[in-house]
């Protein structure tokens, strides 16, 4: 059993910053698992931004831009966003295995924490 709550989204202007948080808990859930962050705009499909497990991974469109991280006295995963364009405009969301410590036998998912960046 895993349960994930994201926070730290809102709106914030071009060219500007936001930390997005993820509060794991739950039987099954490792802080020290594999962790990732997606995001899904609308009408478009959710896709992967960032994960990290023995090292991180990012999508070509955040790197240098966007930094994974995880404390483990706290359970928490974040997502260091700078330098924001509007087309990181999605909702956001933590993912952690389902089983395992993997993502091979699926995920569970966070509620979503909505990001909106404008002039």
């Amino acid at each position: 059993q895993v349960q994930l709550v994201e926070s730290g989204g809102g709106w914030v202007q071009i060219g500007g910053s936001l930390r997005l948080s993820c509060v794991g808990s739950g039987s099954d859930f490792s802080i020290n698992n594999a962790m990732a962050w997606y995001r899904q705009a609308p009408g478009e499909e959710r896709e992967l931004v960032a994960s990290i497990s023995s090292g991180a991974y990012y999508d070509h469109s955040v790197k240098g831009r966007f930094t994974i991280s995880r404390d483990s006295a706290k359970n928490t995963l974040y997502l260091q966003m700078n330098s924001l364009k509007p087309e990181d405009t999605a909702m956001y969301y933590c993912a952690a295995p389902r089983h395992g410590s993997d993502f091979s036998k699926g995920h569970t998912w966070g509620q979503g924490t909505q990001v909106t960046v404008s002039s």
